[in-house]
């Protein structure tokens, strides 16, 4: 078997309507309603899925809590802009820019937290710094 792409991943979310807020108006992202009043957020050809720490969807993981996700999103904005646009929102950065390590090259990196605490990394790819 060979996995070609990622087509959605699921964040456990403790207040639906703030994860929203956060993703749709500081990171941009579209939030859609699907299925049975489900929710997600897409951007790209990507799509998450947000399922509520007090009622899990079933399947879901083992263990499925809000603040344990890593996530890395690419951009095209200048870090700089993307640094005072999250502080302009009241989101802190709390590290960067700094260079790392994408899946497919270097990479410029900012990060600050959703309002779960998940770690968001905002990235450029190293060619565009």
């Amino acid at each position: 078997m060979k996995i070609d792409s990622l087509d959605h991943l699921v964040l456990t979310v403790e207040n639906l309507d703030a994860s929203i807020a956060f993703y749709t108006q500081v990171l941009g992202m579209e939030a859609i309603t699907f299925g049975e009043g489900r929710r997600a957020l897409v951007f790209g050809r990507q799509k998450i899925n947000l399922h509520p720490a007090s009622a899990p969807i079933r399947p879901h993981a083992r263990r499925p809590l809000a603040g344990s996700a890593d996530l890395c999103f690419l951009t095209s904005t200048p870090l700089e802009e993307v640094a005072a646009q999250l502080e302009a929102c009241g989101v802190a950065v709390e590290e960067g820019p700094v260079p790392r390590t994408g899946a497919t090259g270097p990479i410029r990196s900012v990060y600050c937290r959703d309002p779960d605490g998940n770690l968001v990394e905002i990235a450029n790819p190293a060619r565009m710094a």
